[in-house]
């Protein structure tokens, strides 16, 4: 079983090598396949996070909208969760110092946060810094590749999907949890990012959502984040299609 694991492992990081480089704009082959999955994945958002009653009624009372302490909860324990992989991918891109704030960040959160449910470690400082095998990928040269819309998943790259099924294959939680508790943990992990999600919705609206084309400017979008969490230098700025209209 071990072997079969590790010859995934460089099977698919021998196909993410083969990843196009990045282009300076928008590198999109599959746009018509990728528009289908964005739309049907914003039907599933809005399905899930169109609604919040308590946190509505409020915003309409006149106060400020405030954070649902359950989303809130659930994200907190997804995120903490998602940290042995991120340190391994800390170790993997040789940046010891990042992975060592994220290992205080997950021992003080589990043990006095009560398994993620709080964020002392972030009150104390230790706010750590997600990473994945995508941007383990990028430390090791292997270029971005094409812009794909996953299902469920939504915005993504050639070389970030592969590193999204190798982050699954070499998840360490994997390793030190029973299969049925693994599971758990993979659907609270999943929840998580919902609530992420809902949390943001009305941001997803507003820059989104309510633009001329919703897909060009979560395509914009999520590729300006994205290069910027990774430190990439762009020479020339990615330009918005529909900005004048």
């Amino acid at each position: 079983m071990r072997h079969r694991w590790l010859a995934a492992f460089f099977a698919i990081a021998l196909i993410a090598g083969c990843a196009r480089a990045p282009a300076p704009g928008v590198n999109d082959p599959y746009e018509s396949t990728n528009r289908a999955w964005f739309d049907s994945n914003l039907r599933l958002s809005s399905a899930i996070t169109g609604s919040d009653d308590a946190v509505a009624d409020e915003a309409d009372a006149g106060g400020p909208p405030r954070r649902s302490p359950f989303r809130h909860a659930l994200s907190n324990v997804g995120g903490n969760l998602g940290l042995p992989s991120s340190i391994l991918n800390d170790l993997l891109q040789f940046r010891p110092s990042r992975a060592a704030e994220n290992t205080v960040r997950l021992v003080i959160n589990t043990t006095v946060g009560l398994g993620g449910l709080f964020d002392p470690a972030g009150a104390m400082g230790f706010h750590g810094r997600r990473s994945d095998f995508g941007e383990t990928l990028h430390r090791w040269g292997v270029g971005e590749g094409a812009y794909v819309v996953l299902p469920l998943y939504g915005p993504s790259t050639e070389r970030d999907t592969a590193g999204l099924v190798v982050d699954m294959l070499i998840d360490p939680l994997r390793f030190a949890l029973p299969a049925p508790e693994y599971g758990y943990s993979n659907a609270v992990r999943f929840a998580g990012r919902l609530a992420d999600a809902a949390e943001y919705s009305d941001l997803l609206d507003a820059n989104v959502i309510n633009t001329a084309d919703p897909y060009a400017q979560a395509r914009l979008l999520y590729l300006q984040t994205r290069r910027y969490h990774l430190g990439v230098e762009v020479e020339e700025e990615i330009i918005d299609p529909y900005a004048d209209f």
